[in-house]
């Protein structure tokens, strides 16, 4: 499955790939040539940590380099008025009686924690196109669906996050 990317997704990616291969990557490798250094690689924990580390960097940077590669690019802007790919939406779900916020956003900034879901989820997909005051069914599996009322949309600001691990 090709994930969904905006330009500013690539462009924070490509930004953190350099930092992992340029001062990261550099500084554990310093860190394996220390514990090295400590004698016996067989029972030299420090060793083995820094290694494992160094690898984990290695992954990371793989992961972000595929994810580049298998994405569709995506355009981020929608009108102001409409909900899309960073967009905030305050909901009212008819069911609870109840009102949640939540930010719609590409996979890679997906937090459920924080409220943040990706336009391809049952709610993203949704929610897509439609504007304040629009009654929406949100189809979770056939035989499962609930209603609700789009009562604001905003923009969403992703400049602190970072790219998520899977």
């Amino acid at each position: 499955m090709k994930h969904q990317l905006t330009e500013h997704d690539i462009r924070k990616m490509k930004e953190e790939i350099e930092h992992r291969k340029v001062v990261v990557r550099k500084e554990l490798l310093e860190h394996v040539k220390e514990a090295r250094a400590h004698g016996d690689l067989s029972e030299n924990f420090e060793y083995h940590a820094a290694k494992k580390e160094k690898n984990r960097n290695e992954s990371r940077i793989r992961y972000l380099e595929r994810m580049i590669r298998n994405s569709n690019v995506v355009e981020e802007e929608t009108a102001k008025d409409t909900v899309g790919i960073n967009t905030t939406v305050e909901l009212f779900f008819e069911e609870d009686q109840e009102t949640d916020t939540f930010s719609i956003v590409t996979t890679v900034l997906v937090d459920t924690l924080e409220n943040r879901v990706s336009i391809e989820s049952p709610i993203g997909r949704a929610l897509k196109g439609h504007k304040v005051g629009d009654r929406v069914y949100i189809n979770v599996r056939p035989d499962f669906g609930y209603y609700v009322v789009i009562r604001s949309i905003s923009p969403f600001s992703d400049d602190s996050l970072s790219i998520n691990e899977f």
